[in-house]
């Protein structure tokens, strides 16, 4: 591992993690396979004596009590220990949940999403349809809510101008946008790396809150979440959003998953401000933050389009919330906005989910995928756990 990439447990924790119950998964070397864990006081805490999978373990009713309340739960060392590499590696807080996203769900990264469509993923003519655009749309969708008789209006009115676009549709149309970002077992953790795909030239994170659920819709608790976006291949073509989103390394998750308490609620997930940090090798660095309360559908009512009685998820799920960022900063060349470099390191952060890290790289420079759901049930079969799962 290199050592400039090793990440320590107080970057990436929760400012209150004293107050936290905090799950997700690590693959242990001393257990040969993936473990779910709590971090407790910087250790990881196995929890496989309660369930093998963090699927099974986030179906247990009140989880929180019964971590609360568990004894005799093997320490696996400290979480310094797992990103250093000695006794493993932090995973994606999630194996066998369905993994989806929402989009177009804040005004700003809406806006951007109709440049790109109107662009047709050409970054230099990016720059003149958004200065054409954005005062127009701008201060129309700012504190609109989807669905709503106002978003009604501000449609006919945007029809009227000839620059209704299928993104505005499900920004603030009844539907969301709900699709799949990447397949259960596929998603990196903390510390990962996170690719691109060398086709693209105008790319960039997308930093998320990502709403974990029970497979009954119970919204248990959030992490953080980098939606990787190729925008030069989903302007060209909505129909490209497959391509756009889903390639090996893709999609990040992270580093855990906070569960609701009487510490962290809905309310507080609600209240959170999202900070994104790019920094490059050539010394480039670009920052935002933005809060959750600009977001134009609540998260329980994404929830709620997700899962429903026309569309169950048996080993549950998780869902990105959309991004409010919208990376415009010139980065090569002016008029031509961001995109990502090799090597850039990314941070995603809130003072309450903690700090999400990676580094960028090719997509087919980054480790293959190879560890699927057959190869943790033979995993779990070696160890003797199938009926824990």
């Amino acid at each position: 591992m290199n050592s400039q990439r090793v990440l320590r447990a107080e970057s990436i924790l929760p400012d209150d993690a004293a107050d936290a119950f905090l799950v997700g998964r690590v693959w242990s070397k001393v257990n040969a396979g993936p473990c779910p864990v709590m971090i407790s006081g910087g250790r990881v805490v196995d929890l496989t004596s309660l369930a093998a999978t963090m699927s099974a373990l986030l179906e247990m009713e009140n989880l929180v009590d019964v971590l609360r309340a568990a004894s005799g739960l093997t320490d696996l060392g400290t979480l310094d220990s797992f990103l250093s590499g000695e006794k493993g590696t932090v995973l994606a807080p999630v194996d066998l949940q369905a993994v989806k996203a929402a989009g177009v769900t804040f005004a700003d990264s809406m806006l951007e999403r109709v440049i790109e469509e109107q662009a047709k993923g050409d970054p230099l003519r990016a720059q003149a349809i958004r200065a054409k655009l954005a005062p127009v749309l701008g201060d129309s969708l700012r504190g609109l809510v989807a669905g709503s008789e106002q978003a009604s209006k501000v449609k006919s009115l945007l029809e009227d101008m000839d620059v209704w676009s299928q993104y505005l549709e499900v920004g603030i149309g009844p539907d969301a946008e709900i699709f799949t970002k990447a397949q259960p077992m596929s998603s990196v953790g903390c510390g990962a790396l996170v690719g691109i795909h060398p086709i693209s030239q105008w790319n960039n994170p997308e930093p998320e809150v990502v709403l974990v659920l029970r497979s009954d819709g119970l919204i248990v608790g959030a992490s953080l979440g980098n939606d990787v976006n190729l925008r030069d291949v989903e302007g060209r073509s909505a129909l490209l959003l497959g391509k756009a989103k889903d390639n090996n390394a893709s999609c990040s998750i992270g580093p855990f998953i906070r569960l609701f308490d009487d510490s962290f609620t809905m309310d507080d997930l609600s209240r959170v401000r999202v900070k994104l940090v790019v920094h490059g090798e050539d010394g480039f660095e670009m920052t935002g933050e933005s809060p959750m309360e600009a977001i134009s559908r609540s998260p329980e009512n994404l929830a709620s389009q997700l899962r429903n009685r026309n569309h169950q998820y048996p080993d549950g799920a998780v869902l990105f919330l959309g991004t409010m960022f919208a990376p415009v900063k010139d980065r090569r060349g002016t008029g031509q906005g961001f995109t990502h470099e090799i090597g850039d390191r990314v941070e995603i952060s809130t003072a309450r989910l903690g700090r999400l890290v990676n580094w960028v790289e090719r997509s087919d420079v980054c480790p293959e995928w190879t560890f699927g759901v057959g190869a943790l049930i033979r995993n779990l079969a070696d160890r003797g756990l199938l009926d824990k799962a």
